[in-house]
């Protein structure tokens, strides 16, 4: 195995790392956005009617625009291929402020 190859592979594996570090801890990291106050209780909505078999219904959320929450109406979405469950987002409350953990598929 050539040096660059060596240094290829030790790379890729540092990104894998890092992409499941994350994935198994939600937590906040560097860009996260802290926000002073709490965000809104979450709207009730109306849920349309499922447009397929294979869609889940993503619920909406509150979030933060700069200077005050903004509501992100709920989807349907397919699941994206090997996944079937959908994990909602949500906000966390931490020394520095609240701060936004994305959904995500399972």
């Amino acid at each position: 195995m050539s040096a660059m190859s060596a240094l290829r592979s030790a790379a890729a594996t540092l990104v894998l790392g890092a992409s499941v570090a994350c994935a198994a801890n939600p937590r906040p990291g560097v860009g996260v956005v802290y926000v002073g106050n709490r965000p809104p209780v979450a709207r009730v909505e109306v849920i349309s009617v499922r447009p397929g078999p294979a869609h889940v219904w993503i619920g909406g959320y509150w979030a933060w625009s700069a200077r005050d929450y903004v509501w992100v109406p709920g989807r349907w979405e397919v699941p994206r291929a090997g996944f079937r469950r959908w994990e909602s987002g949500h906000w966390e409350h931490g020394r520095r402020g609240w701060f936004w953990v994305d959904g995500r598929w399972r």
